[in-house]
């Protein structure tokens, strides 16, 4: 009897262990499924915290693009030419010679970017002379569309060449 007496006391406590072991692994694997949903979650917020950085990176990059654009449009707007233009007779004995005389200069807003650019055109008879200085301009529109900024830095470059060096 002794031996029953043993085991109805330890029986409860067994399985009493038993369950609780049970109730260990139901709520590990509860844990381990909670734990799986939070990093998923967690995994789609970096992921849209990457997009949205990627997103914010392509605006920025394309709000400097046109910031640039125009501030550069702004530039080319405030180029301009300056021009005057002549007639010039040279009389010799056997002929009479007609030049028009025409000067352009370049100009950033007041500041001129080359030094006065002088052409000569033997005038024909009947030929008009405003018409005759607007083909001979050498800063027309059609030179001064510019595609990239190397063809600035280019025109830059030959404007300061044109210049006289300044004298101390």
């Amino acid at each position: 009897m002794h031996l029953d007496a043993v085991l109805w006391t330890f029986l409860p406590l067994l399985i009493a262990a038993g369950t609780a072991l049970l109730a260990f692994s139901i709520m590990q694997a509860r844990m381990e499924v909670a734990v799986a949903k939070e990093r998923e979650a967690l995994a789609q917020a970096r992921a849209m915290i990457e997009s949205g950085k990627v997103t914010l990176e392509e605006r920025l990059k394309a709000t400097e693009e046109t910031a640039r654009r125009k501030a550069f449009d702004e530039f080319m707007q405030d180029i301009r030419v300056e021009e005057r233009s002549y007639l010039r007779e040279s009389k010799s004995m056997f002929s009479s010679k007609k030049l028009m005389v025409v000067q352009e200069r370049l100009y950033f807003r007041n500041i001129p970017l080359s030094n006065w650019v002088e052409h000569e055109m033997l005038l024909e008879e009947g030929m008009d002379p405003k018409e005759a200085a607007r083909n001979a301009s050498v800063f027309t529109t059609k030179t001064l569309t510019i595609e990239n900024g190397a063809d600035v830095a280019r025109m830059i470059q030959e404007s300061l060449a044109m210049r006289p060096a300044l004298s101390d």
